[in-house]
């Protein structure tokens, strides 16, 4: 598959779970580049439609185009995934195959511009939607240092996140924090000796942390869990979602992927649906030696119950 600058985690896995047939409606959720969803279109054949959602206007164009070459019906949509259920119901169309990847593209991971990542000198951005409003160096600057502190305790799971907060509340007083590398050395200052010794970067939480308050992704996460199950309730009824449809969500790290599992975990006791994996899938480790992005990928989907014959 021509990977195009991404190459989509757990791929085959993907379509074993999901298993997209002739003329189905696939939903892609986070079309980033199109991988996902063009080895699904392609799958499901030229009769398939293809609703692709992305909060990055150049990727969604990207995906768009790409998705052309498989013959495939395509509605591209840039906006959150949370609104997928009403926008599935004004299209008029009723998902088969659904997928969430809650990772991001690796365009936008290696654009220092975007500010993602520490490995390079950006800005203090973090927007996977450039048009929106607030960015990291807003959070960071105008955040009080209890909240601050809250802020990366529960979104980054930083155990050092008081001191992380006290030293960027005294560094911000005396210029503002508008870069990635600086924010990366005042986290590291903050870690003192144990960034010696530490597993990860010192700075891999509170940026994580950032970035999901950016993107508000956990908010989003779990109006589209709300929306999957309001689609299981009401699927005999004109929901967004078919009889036997399949949703999959790939997740990057616990905060994701508990909420994932116990939203199916209730599905599946309730009746609503049953889950295709009883354990997350993992990539392989021919995967993560051609991609080690795929390492913490936590692959789990659900099928909804057949329609009654």
């Amino acid at each position: 598959m021509d990977t195009k600058g991404h190459i989509p985690v757990l791929p085959n896995e993907v379509l074993s779970v999901l298993q997209p047939q002739k003329g189905e409606v696939i939903v892609d959720l986070t079309a980033g580049r199109g991988g996902h969803a063009c080895a699904l279109a392609t799958q499901a054949g030229k009769d398939s439609s293809v609703v692709l959602f992305d909060l990055d206007k150049a990727n969604l164009a990207f995906a768009t185009n790409r998705l052309a070459a498989t013959g495939a019906e395509v509605h591209p949509v840039h906006a959150n995934f949370a609104t997928a259920a009403t926008v599935l119901q004004e299209l008029g169309l009723r998902a088969d195959c659904v997928l969430a990847d809650l990772g991001f593209a690796s365009n936008q991971m290696d654009d220092p511009s975007r500010g993602l990542s520490f490995m390079g000198d950006g800005p203090l951005d973090m927007r996977l939607n450039p048009e929106s409003n607030t960015t990291a160096a807003d959070i960071i600057q105008t955040t009080p240092e209890n909240a601050l502190a809250d802020l990366i305790y529960h979104l980054g799971e930083e155990p050092y996140s008081r001191r992380i907060a006290q030293k960027i509340v005294q560094e911000r007083a005396k210029e503002p924090i508008l870069s990635t590398v600086r924010l990366a050395q005042i986290v590291r200052d903050a870690y003192g000796a144990r960034a010696r010794s530490s597993r990860l970067n010192p700075a891999t939480r509170t940026f994580m942390a950032l970035r999901i308050a950016v993107n508000d992704e956990l908010s989003a996460l779990d109006a589209l869990l709300a929306d999957v199950e309001a689609g299981c309730r009401k699927v005999g009824e004109g929901g967004w979602l078919n009889h036997g449809a399949r949703v999959a969500v790939i997740s990057f790290h616990s905060l994701e992927d508990r909420r994932v599992k116990q939203s199916f975990v209730a599905l599946d006791k309730s009746g609503l649906a049953t889950r295709v994996t009883r354990k997350p899938v993992r990539a392989s480790e021919e995967e993560i030696a051609t991609n080690k992005r795929s390492r913490p990928a936590k692959l789990r989907a659900v099928a909804l119950l057949q329609e009654d014959k």
